[in-house]
């Protein structure tokens, strides 16, 4: 079965990008030259491409926490803009915010594994 694995976004600095994202969830990440950083965990990473030549259009990623109060306060802490406050759907609660790029992601707390 396919699944993503892997989610590129364009930002305009991607030092910026990494100090919110280690802020708001904790996340590192490595550098792969002076536009391009990455998480590599392993499981489905995310990186950070600040070169404008390679800039895609914007989906809607969505990260999965235990906590979504406490993720929504460190996003908020993190200097994350929320653009939809928490909010129920059959299996669980999410929120969307939006990052220092402009990028809107979403959070999710499942209520079934």
């Amino acid at each position: 079965m396919a699944r993503l694995n892997y989610l590129e976004l364009p930002v305009a600095d991607t030092g910026r990008a990494k100090t919110f994202y280690s802020a708001a969830f904790g996340m590192t990440f490595a550098d792969f030259g002076p536009t391009y950083a990455a998480t590599t965990s392993g499981d489905t990473d995310i990186g950070f491409q600040a070169m404008p030549a390679q800039k895609t259009a914007q989906a809607l990623p969505v990260i999965e926490v235990e906590d979504l109060e406490a993720a929504l306060a460190t996003v908020k802490a993190a200097g994350g803009i929320i653009t939809v406050d928490i909010f129920a759907f059959p299996g669980g609660r999410r929120f969307h915010f939006r990052d220092p790029d402009g990028h809107e992601l979403g959070v999710v707390t499942t209520t079934h594994k």
